[in-house]
């Protein structure tokens, strides 16, 4: 199957808070209002990710916001996910990839946030550059679960 990313629109709210339900169920997973007001914000950015011959099937989606002065931006990861179904065939590696390109325009560094226990998504993040910072005891709620703070750097000018 070929996949494919296209700017996540109001009728893909109600699939994406459907997986976002499946992915994070111990952890406060987002609403769909939540996404709507994500969506709604001048300086985010987010993608859904489907397959080239069912556009409108969503499986996947990522989001970031970039914020500071647009002297120096930085950029952080609000949430990435993929249908449980169709995890490890490179959908997420695409969706961030996408994420990694709005950071690389900007020459902005790139945070995010990982549960400690997520070796699947922290191996993703460490092969693209990202290094962890530190532990934030109890990030995730209601679960109780620790979070890895990670960091890619700005990519360098050319030049």
């Amino acid at each position: 199957m070929t996949w494919m990313l296209r700017e996540l629109t109001v009728a893909d709210i109600p699939r994406v808070a459907e997986l976002e339900q499946l992915l994070f169920p111990g952890d406060d997973p987002w609403s769909a209002q939540a996404f709507r007001e994500e969506l709604a914000q001048p300086h985010t950015f987010y993608v859904v990710a489907c397959s080239e011959e069912r556009p409108g099937d969503v499986v996947g989606y990522a989001g970031l916001a970039v914020m500071g002065p647009t002297t120096a931006p930085e950029c952080e990861v609000h949430t990435i996910g993929v249908d449980p179904a169709l995890q490890g065939q490179g959908i997420g590696r695409l969706l961030l990839g996408n994420l990694l390109a709005v950071a690389d325009a900007l020459r902005a560094p790139i945070f995010l946030e990982v549960r400690t226990d997520n070796a699947p998504a922290r191996g993703l993040y460490e092969s693209v550059g990202f290094e962890a910072l530190g532990i934030r005891k109890n990030y995730y709620q209601p679960s109780g679960a620790d979070a890895v703070t990670m960091r890619r750097p700005a990519v360098e000018q050319e030049g």
